[in-house]
């Protein structure tokens, strides 16, 4: 990495801190496929920084803008974001080093519930402020007052033009097609609430501090159903059932979740059929089916 683009951080880190920073060392750090990400430490001070091409600059700004809005609820700990911006050579998010470890039993507890209190905040729309990402997929959030046309236009709808424009059609689209149709079916005795999410939550995204307290990161916040974060907890797994109990506990689940967080994850397993092809688009394939008998 040219040594430049960490001089260039460092100016910013000092603007944005109106303190003394000097980079002594660099560490490489692995955990990401999207951006690269470093260890910069100073003489007093480590910071955690994430690089990728100039361009992807609102990328950052969307995630620091995420950060933010999350550190304000004072539910679950963030890392602090410090600054973003961009060099010649690359674009940049700094956030405050935090040394992260395995969830305990007790914090997975805790992070339960914390994450309701986060969701019990009521938010004025479903959707954001700007768009962000998902992953390296741009993620639309224009403001809307219903959910269900929220999630069938900016959503699913959103998903299935994206994987056309890949080569995915067939049964691919004729199944997303007669789900995005029957779309208010799942609805019929729920009526969710806007709620901030954190909107990528699966368990490489959470962790604990020394102190063990939960800890949330790489966000991709909008206001939507809280269920939606619940789904992807279990999408890939890595939350234990201290940590759904303590949740329920807060704010009990509806009985429906049980079949909607099957159509909340498809947005997700479309999303990596997008980025990613192989066996993604047979799993979409399945899941669409199982809620369509």
């Amino acid at each position: 990495m040219n040594t430049r683009v960490f001089t260039d951080i460092a100016e910013h880190i000092r603007n944005a801190t109106h303190t003394s920073f000097e980079v002594k060392t660099t560490k490489p750090l692995s955990g990401g496929d999207i951006n690269r990400a470093f260890l910069l430490q100073g003489a007093s001070q480590n910071y955690f920084v994430k690089l990728n091409r100039p361009d992807l600059i609102e990328m950052f700004a969307a995630e620091f803008a995420g950060l933010n809005e999350l550190a304000q609820t004072q539910t679950v700990k963030i890392p602090h974001p410090v600054t973003f911006g961009q060099t010649k050579d690359a674009s940049f998010l700094v956030l405050e080093f935090v040394e992260l470890k395995r969830a305990t039993p007790k914090s997975e507890a805790l992070f339960g519930r914390q994450l309701a209190q986060l969701h019990l905040q009521k938010q004025p729309y479903f959707g954001w402020k700007i768009d962000n990402t998902i992953g390296s997929t741009r993620q639309a959030n224009a403001s809307s007052q219903n959910w269900v046309t929220f999630w069938r236009e900016q959503r699913l709808g959103f998903q299935l033009n994206l994987a056309a424009k890949k080569g995915y059609e067939g049964n691919l689209q004729m199944l997303g097609a007669k789900l995005c149709e029957r779309l208010d079916d799942f609805f019929s005795d729920y009526t969710p609430q806007p709620s901030l999410l954190h909107g990528d939550l699966w368990g490489g995204n959470a962790a604990v501090d020394s102190d063990n307290n939960p800890v949330i990161f790489d966000p991709a916040c909008y206001y939507g159903d809280r269920e939606t974060d619940l789904a992807m907890t279990e999408l890939f797994g890595g939350f234990g059932q201290n940590f759904y109990a303590a949740y329920n506990e807060v704010w009990k689940l509806d009985a429906g979740y049980k079949t909607r967080k099957t159509l909340y994850n498809l947005y997700h397993i479309l999303n990596h059929c997008v980025l990613f092809g192989g066996g993604y688009a047979v799993q979409a394939e399945q899941m669409m089916r199982k809620l369509l008998i």
